[in-house]
């Protein structure tokens, strides 16, 4: 098993107009690794995850799963999403 993070999030950013809605959030999360995401409603939760699965882009920063580059190889990923196991 490797070390490499399947999931790489860098400083993410994500405004809505004059919203924001996550500002500067940074994680790995590494092969076998149990990942929760915990906040109050409004935290900005949904909105990561949506970032994640290529549903929105970032306003700033950088997302990968499995090394590929959320917002330049959004097909892939998408296929990749789907086969990522514990």
């Amino acid at each position: 098993m490797s070390d490499r993070p399947i999931i790489r999030v860098q400083h993410i950013v994500k405004s809505f107009g004059t919203v924001m809605a996550v500002n500067d959030v940074s994680f790995e999360v590494r092969p076998g690794e149990i990942f929760a995401c915990l906040g109050p409603n409004g935290a900005g939760k949904t909105t990561i995850i949506k970032m994640l699965t290529t549903l929105l882009r970032p306003t700033t920063g950088a997302l990968e799963l499995d090394g590929l580059d959320v917002t330049t190889h959004r097909t892939e990923v998408r296929k990749r999403f789907s086969k990522i196991e514990a």
